[in-house]
């Protein structure tokens, strides 16, 4: 079956988002106990690109089923995991991309390099990192990765910001500053 992307981010409804969330089904790595590590020879540029052994892979479907086995363990290395073995990734700085952002009345709705989309909130915490003169906003995916916002998404989230005279965004009834403290 091809890949359909999701419609466009303005053009959906915060019960349409919610309905492809659920609807994407992702392998349990949580579950997965592999006994064999190896280093999988890929490397996560800053810029959101995948390579293996030095070349791009240029196929967005296999990059969106490599995406689909990310963890990253309490120490920072990221993983990609199947029920047998977990290869270590290089992640130069996150893993995903946040690509875009849309505020639906209290809810603020990412979309991912990966096409994934991710309700801010609780379970996915905003945060700010850096200093205060050059801060970094990151969104917590899922299993430990996290996505960068790039430099429009920011400026985006900055402007819903300011619609509310604050440096802070609410999601999911969680207030996140996008300041680092």
């Amino acid at each position: 079956m091809p890949y359909e992307p999701p419609p466009d981010l303005a053009a959906l409804s915060l019960a349409e988002v919610a309905d492809l969330v659920a609807a994407r089904r992702l392998p349990p790595v949580d579950q997965w106990q592999p006994q064999s590590e190896s280093d999988s020879l890929m490397r996560i540029a800053a810029d959101g690109r995948w390579f293996h052994d030095g070349s791009e892979i240029r196929r967005p479907g296999m990059v969106r089923a490599f995406a689909s086995l990310l963890t990253r363990d309490a120490k920072g290395q990221h993983w990609l995991v199947t029920p047998f073995e977990k290869q270590s990734i290089e992640v130069e700085d996150a893993a995903f991309i946040a690509v875009d952002v849309k505020r639906d009345a209290d809810t603020l709705v990412f979309r991912l390099n990966t096409d994934e989309l991710v309700i801010a909130g609780p379970e996915h915490p905003i945060i700010a990192r850096g200093d205060p003169d050059t801060p970094a906003l990151y969104i917590d995916v899922r299993h430990g990765a996290e996505a960068r916002l790039n430099r429009s998404t920011y400026g985006q989230l900055v402007d819903i910001a300011l619609d509310g005279g604050e440096l802070s965004v609410s999601s999911g009834g969680v207030t996140f500053p996008l300041v680092p403290a």
